[in-house]
Order: structure tokens, then C-alpha cells, then sequence
């Protein structure tokens, strides 16, 4: 065999070796991946119970309630269309507050509520998730409007 073939044959057992290992790489992370999903996406979509995922939207003003223990709090996220109720035990980052924009890690239970172990408010007061951008909440009707109405 020449070189040449050598090379070629090379060149192709190693690109066959990298589409081996990218592909067991991700059928082992299939069910490590949180998705995004906004709570309409989560309601139309049917998302299972214990299904990891990540819930982004709006906290929803008045919904925010702590409970006896100190670390526990309850909270409805929504995008304007659909709300989610959620709870979440832990420290809850500074920035989480009613009214702002959170991208919170965990699944549903088989009632429905979004059960969270990881709220991501680290950013600043501008954030807002991408399929959120424009929307605003409204004091006086207590909703969640789209800003460029």
C-alpha cells in the first residue's frame, strides 16, 4: 500500500474514532441535559414529572411567599401566557425578588408545581431570558405585558 492510501485510511479511521466518541458522549449526557423551557413550553409540551429541565419567565408579583422554615418559598413563574407554580428550599440569590426575570433548575411534580433545586439570578436587574425579551409587568393590572405593544 502507498503512503498515500496509508494516509487516506489514516485520516478516515480517525474521523470514524471522532464520531464514535462524540455520539457516546452524548447518548451519556442525553439525561444530564436541563432544556429550557418557558411555562407555556412546559404546558404544551407536556413535560413528565421528574423530568430535568430549566423553567424561565417572570416571578410573578404577590406570588412570592416564604414559608416558617426560613429557606423554603413559594412562587409562580410565567411568560405572559402561562403561570407555573414553584417552590424552591434554599438560599435564594439577592436578585430574585417579584417582578424580575429567573431561570430556575429542577422538575415538576405530579401535581404540576415546578419543584426547583437551583434558582439562576445571578445577573443583573436588565436580564431577561430570550424568548422574554420585551415583556414587562404592569402595577396597575398586575400582568405581564409585552413592551412593544
Amino acid at each position: 500500500m502507498k503512503g498515500k492510501h496509508q494516509r487516506l485510511l489514516l485520516v478516515i479511521v480517525a474521523i470514524v474514532a471522532l464520531i464514535g466518541a462524540v455520539l457516546l458522549a452524548m447518548s451519556a449526557l442525553k439525561d444530564e441535559a436541563a432544556y429550557f423551557y418557558t411555562p407555556t413550553d412546559a404546558r404544551t409540551k407536556g413535560v413528565e414529572p421528574g423530568k430535568a429541565i430549566r423553567l424561565g419567565g417572570m416571578v410573578v408579583k404577590g406570588s412570592l411567599k416564604r414559608q416558617a422554615d426560613g429557606v423554603s418559598i413559594r412562587f409562580e413563574v410565567s411568560d405572559g401566557k402561562e403561570t407555573v407554580p414553584a417552590t424552591f428550599s434554599g438560599i435564594a440569590p439577592d436578585l430574585f425578588r417579584e417582578g424580575s426575570g429567573v431561570v430556575a433548575e429542577g422538575a415538576f411534580d405530579a401535581r404540576g408545581t415546578f419543584i426547583a433545586s437551583n434558582l439562576l439570578a445571578k445577573h443583573d436587574e436588565r436580564y431577561m431570558p430570550r424568548e422574554l425579551n420585551g415583556m414587562t409587568y404592569n402595577e396597575t393590572t398586575h400582568q405581564i405585558e409585552n413592551g412593544a405593544q
